[in-house]
């Protein structure tokens, strides 16, 4: 059987199939002017097999468009299935950039080891963007705090009804612009804590990025939405007294003192934007702990005037300011307050770096259409 090192070294030549049907200026110009989030699609994506004995195989760019699976896949039945999400950023200069995607790429493999899946090499990973990039580079829009959302992700297309790891998998890239995603202004936001839910256990899936986590935030996120929150808070399965994160995002605390403060579990999912920021931060001389962190510790610092800053992390907002958290039986900070200076101060580095307008000290960015 083909060995995991050699198929990372293996030469994978991309066959490319233009999309017949594939929008034109005037029409792709249209989208590009008020784009959203996750409501439009480029015209190609990018396609990779994966078999048992074949390991990865017949990487193709093609027209977007249904994919076509039997009803017996495996990935319907028992839920093998990852994703990773990452921005590409258009320059002053019109060059196409992407932050840290190998960081991402390292990200899919652990998820793929813990739902039982091949792990794709990083430069697999890399080089599917960067073929994307190649032929729908024209998506990636230019207007401020707008990008090309690109969505890898890997599933288990083996057809048949069994508790196994399939041993035929599929892999693809499609991507979606986004506009702002406060098209305001960056506006804080209020968070229901959750008492009833649990995002994740001890042991489970918590710290892959796979489809069931999200399935599972849904119905607390609705909950979330009936109290007037954007966010629903989840606290550890176990104790449910340690936070652990947000639907879709982590949580980070901003101490009196200047010391950030951001949540440690095996069941979380790790913020490659978060970790960005705590580097950013401790660049600055802040002091950054992470640690389990209970939900009084937030609740009595921001009483008490101990915690003055709270935010939210992840890819698609980059930093959203966390103005109140809401229960059951308590209400703690005000819906009203501004944004906090040092949350808000980290979001314009970062961003800065990824549209190319600070220096990348950290070598955080890759060109993507060179």
């Amino acid at each position: 059987m083909t060995t995991q090192l050699q198929m990372a070294q293996r030469d994978l030549s991309y066959t490319v199939t233009p999309n017949e049907h594939a929008l034109g200026d005037a029409e792709r110009d249209a989208i590009l002017a008020n784009p959203g989030f996750g409501q439009h699609f480029t015209d190609h994506m990018v396609d990779i097999c994966w078999s048992e004995h074949g390991g990865w195989h017949r990487p193709r760019v093609q027209a977007y468009g249904p994919i076509s699976l039997d009803p017996a896949a495996a990935v319907l039945h028992y839920a093998q299935e990852i994703f990773e999400g990452l921005k590409a950023y258009r320059h002053a200069d019109g060059s196409i950039w992407s932050f840290r995607p190998d960081a991402n790429g390292r990200r899919l493999q652990r998820s793929a080891k813990r739902l039982a899946l091949p792990e794709l090499p990083i430069e697999y990973f890399v080089e599917s963007l960067k073929q994307l990039i190649a032929i729908d580079g024209s998506w990636v829009p230019s207007a401020p705090e707008t990008s090309l959302y690109l969505r890898p992700f890997m599933f288990a297309k083996e057809a048949f009804l069994g508790v196994r790891p399939a041993k035929k998998v599929a892999y693809y890239v499609i991507a979606s612009p986004a506009g702002a995603y406060f098209s305001g202004g960056v506006a804080p936001v209020s968070i229901w804590l959750s008492t009833d839910y649990s995002r994740a256990g001890k042991g489970g899936t918590g710290a892959a990025k796979t489809g069931g986590n999200y399935a599972s935030s849904l119905l607390p996120q609705a909950e979330a939405y009936e109290q007037g929150c954007a966010q629903v808070l989840f606290l550890d399965s176990q104790e449910a007294k340690y936070i652990e994160e947000l639907g879709g995002m982590n949580v980070v605390l901003v101490k009196k003192d200047g010391t950030l403060v951001t949540p440690e579990s095996d069941s979380i999912l790790e913020g490659i934007t978060r970790d960005s920021i705590l580097q950013l931060a401790e660049d600055r001389g802040h002091t950054v702990e992470r640690r389990r962190v209970t939900i009084d510790e937030w609740r009595d610092g921001v009483e008490n005037g101990d915690i003055v800053e709270v935010f939210a992390c992840g890819t698609a907002a980059v930093i959203t300011p966390i103005a109140q958290l809401k229960g059951a039986d308590f209400t703690v900070g005000d819906a009203d307050a501004p944004a906090g200076e040092l949350t808000m101060s980290l979001r314009q580095e970062l961003t800065d770096i990824q549209y190319g307008r600070l220096p990348d000290r950290h070598g955080w960015m890759t060109r993507l259409d060179a």
